[in-house]
């Protein structure tokens, strides 16, 4: 009588594991993609979210005042007095002694008079920090976010 042997895989071939390799690959790509874009929006909407809280204590500062802040003195003049001013906010017209950022933690730009023919507006530059662009580069206006 002969007895046979029985091979035993143990193993994996090459083949099995790069297509599990490849597999693993596609997967997270696809996650760090979709990832990345949900990071991007909430960014735009922490952007438009102080776009709002900036406007709005800027006209604030305008009623209690009777003047917006000029350009020189920009934003600061929500969290620090001005030294000609009557009828300032005592502490202020932020939840915070620190002005935010945007949601790339760039600052804010203040511009009195703009184009636009608003009195003022304030100004994200998007990702990219510059003036213009498309997508996550686009300037975002606090004149459009309320």
């Amino acid at each position: 009588m002969q007895k046979k042997q029985k091979k035993l895989n143990l193993g994996f071939t090459l083949v099995e594991v790069m297509a599990v390799l490849i597999i693993v690959g596609l997967l997270a790509t696809v996650a760090v993609t979709n990832f990345m874009g949900q990071t991007d929006k909430a960014k735009v909407s922490t952007t438009k979210a102080n776009l709002k809280v900036l406007h709005n204590a800027v006209l604030q500062f305008k009623m209690d005042t009777g003047r917006y802040p000029t350009e020189e003195e920009g934003l600061y003049a929500l969290i620090e007095e001005p030294t000609d001013v009557e009828g300032w906010q005592p502490g202020g017209y932020l939840n915070s002694t620190n002005l935010p950022y945007d949601g790339w933690k760039h600052e804010f730009i203040y511009q009195l008079d703009p184009e636009s023919g608003k009195p003022f507006v304030i100004i994200s530059y998007g990702a990219d920090d510059e003036p213009e662009g498309e997508d996550y580069n686009a300037d975002l206006y606090s004149t459009d976010a309320n």
